[in-house]
């Protein structure tokens, strides 16, 4: 029985897991807190254009986050792992469309 109640608590805890669980983040990505980073970082550089013209480098959800963590180091920012998430799915979300 005990094997049984194991066996129901792991799989309930299995699928109450959300997609960006089961991918190996540590949270789901805060869109919102994404929009703000790019704005108050991203910016200095750069407007939105980068992320529309035609021939744009970044062509896959792993290369953006790539290129996101590249820039952040570029300038020297100090973002939590969980930050650069939610940067890379904000621009995923308004611009790229993986």
């Amino acid at each position: 029985m005990k094997t049984l109640t194991l066996l129901i608590t792991l799989l309930l805890t299995g699928l109450s897991s959300n997609a960006a669980l089961a991918s190996g983040q540590e949270r789901a990505p805060d869109l919102a807190n994404g929009e703000k980073l790019v704005s108050q970082n991203c910016t200095r550089c750069h407007d939105d254009s980068v992320y529309t013209r035609p021939n744009r480098r970044v062509k896959t959800l792993p290369g953006l986050g790539k290129q996101v963590r590249f820039c952040k180091d570029t300038i020297g920012i100090t973002w939590f792992d969980d930050e650069v998430n939610d940067v890379v799915y904000f621009l995923n979300d308004k611009y790229y469309h993986f």
